[in-house]
């Protein structure tokens, strides 16, 4: 009876304790901070493996972003504090505005705290809002502006799949934690239906009949982990491969029924710096290595897939200047290893790429990127470019054919101006190549593209890799909103036609829908019209193609 008494008072006590919170004054909003972060904050242990845990948890525009055993930055936060062991109570969920009480006793074992809130309360918070504050200013661990979170990101180039929110919650059945290795399985289907609308009787003699090309496919089927080895500085492990890769399947190459498209080792250095090793995207140009699932259209620019290639095996250098204002990556790639073939026999690549921020503002809803990046290559065995018009659904339009070079130089011009929920961007790829028996060509193209996301939802820029992310979905449907939706544009030029090569000549105008229902899953509709020169004759077709994508949580 005791034991039940003391429940329901703790019981009752903790909702008119989390209830009745006064709202804060307008005072204390104009002043509140953009983000909290609490430290050494005990939980009841959900695995009940012990009577608590001990987590930091972070509050980001009066939501709740992260609750976690693993270290947080104090610069994540406008406001760092230490909760000294006190104990939480209230709810906690993700994305939501939190409510909670933090006391500093343990009210199973004194149970007069309950009933004294006044004098035991150390902190709380209603709906996202500070309403009592007698915490001490956190006081940053030893070394930690050269630590990383134990999940953090170290890698140039963003991770292949986004992950969770709660990616650091050990309950999650996919999430697995030991002292010296730590992780999380992942993974991701996309499904496409392609409907060529019209195509005339010149590109039929360019390319061949499109309705050929009509149907459904599995764009890609791709899993794999990322996580952490466990050092005092851990090193981030990412695996990732794909299953019946059906024609460039996530932009690889091969049609294999199993292919590792990424493994790679990113060990932090000193003074913010990382190395990456193993196979991975080259650091050059946005568009090429911001995600395929989380571009505005649903395939990337076809200038970017015919210059550049998908991944390479190899090691890049890459950190941050100017309080992560710049950013700069250097890299060796040579794909001897992936290829199975002797280091000499393949093509050895030299890769670099520095971006700034001219211009951002103070809360960095609005910000200018530019970008440059350089790529050489010795060529053997060879030189090929060619792609779509933007679908994988269809043959090549462009093709420069196999032919032999000495070497070749690309060069990498990026802009991107992103206000709030509008984003426009544009890239400039040139590729000079040394073939004295082709002329020396020179083969180009270009992109501007434009995004807009009605519901106001903004992109995140990642400093470390000078690239935006994913589409945040602040009103799933799950939560009773109607998720998250975007409207995008671009056009495309590529000229694959120089000296004695007749690659052909490409325009596409692309005009796309997105909606996100939640941020692991999107369903998107894309448009285009395709104008092709080539064999002295002039094309156009045009189609749509539907896309679902479905992520695993």
């Amino acid at each position: 009876m005791r034991l039940a008494r003391t429940a329901l008072i703790t019981t009752v006590t903790l909702m008119l304790a989390v209830f009745l919170l006064p709202e804060p004054c307008p005072a204390a909003e104009a002043e509140a901070p953009g983000s909290v972060l609490i430290r050494n904050v005990r939980l009841s242990d959900p695995k009940a493996e012990a009577e608590y845990v001990v987590v930091s948890l972070l509050v980001k525009q009066g939501k709740l972003e992260i609750v976690t055993q693993d270290e947080i930055p104090a610069e994540e936060a406008d406001l760092a504090l230490d909760a000294a062991n006190g104990v939480l109570l209230g709810k906690l969920e993700l994305g939501q505005p939190p409510s909670f009480l933090i006391l500093d006793v343990d009210p199973r074992q004194e149970v007069e705290a309950l009933l004294d809130t006044k004098t035991h309360a150390r902190f709380a918070m209603r709906k996202g809002e500070i309403v009592k504050n007698a915490l001490s200013p956190a006081t940053p661990p030893a070394g930690e502006q050269e630590q990383k979170k134990r999940a953090g990101w170290l890698a140039y180039t963003p991770p292949p799949l986004a992950l969770p929110v709660s990616y650091a919650d050990t309950t999650k059945w996919n999430r697995w934690e030991t002292k010296y290795v730590s992780g999380i399985f992942v993974g991701a289907l996309l499904l496409d239906r392609q409907d060529w609308l019209s195509s005339d009787n010149d590109i039929e003699q360019q390319v061949g009949d499109l309705d050929e090309f009509d149907g459904g496919e599995i764009r890609g089927l791709r899993f794999g982990a990322v996580g952490t080895f466990n050092f005092k500085r851990p090193w981030v492990y990412t695996v990732f491969a794909a299953t019946n890769a059906f024609d460039r399947g996530f932009g690889v190459t091969t049609t294999d029924e199993f292919d590792f498209l990424d493994y790679r080792i990113d060990i932090p250095l000193r003074k913010g710096s990382a190395l990456s090793i193993g196979k991975q995207k080259e650091p050059i140009s946005m568009e090429r290595i911001m995600s395929l699932a989380f571009e505005p259209m649903q395939e990337r620019a076809s200038v970017s897939d015919a210059l550049l290639p998908s991944r390479n095996v190899g090691i890049v250098l890459n950190g941050t200047l100017a309080g992560q204002r710049v950013t700069h990556a250097f890299g060796v790639f040579n794909d001897w290893f992936d290829a199975d073939e002797d280091f000499d026999e393949g093509a050895t690549q030299w890769v670099g790429r520095v971006t700034g921020l001219p211009l951002i503002s103070e809360d960095e809803s609005a910000l200018l990127h530019l970008g440059l990046g350089l790529r050489r290559t010795d060529a053997k065995p060879g030189l090929r470019f060619r792609t779509e018009p933007e679908f994988n659904m269809s043959p090549d339009f462009v093709d420069t054919g196999l032919f032999d070079a000495d070497s070749a130089m690309t060069y990498s011009f990026e802009v991107s101006a992103r206000k709030g929920p509008v984003w426009l961007a544009g890239e400039y790829l040139q590729t000079d190549v040394s073939a004295p028996a082709q002329g020396d060509p020179t083969f180009a193209g270009y992109h501007a593209s434009a995004s807009w996301i009605p519901t106001g939802e903004m992109r995140k820029y990642n400093k470390r890799g000078g690239t935006l992310g994913p589409v945040p979905v602040a009103r799933p449907v799950n939560r009773g909103g109607w998720g998250t939706w975007e409207l995008g544009a671009r056009w495309s030029d590529l000229d694959l036609t120089d000296g004695a090569i007749d690659g052909g000549e490409m325009q596409v105008l692309s005009l796309g829908v997105n909606w996100w229902p939640t941020p692991w899953a999107a369903f998107s509709v894309d448009y285009r019209d395709i104008t092709l020169d080539r064999f002295d004759t002039t094309g156009r077709a045009d189609g749509v193609m539907m896309r679902l994508l479905l992520m695993l949580e």
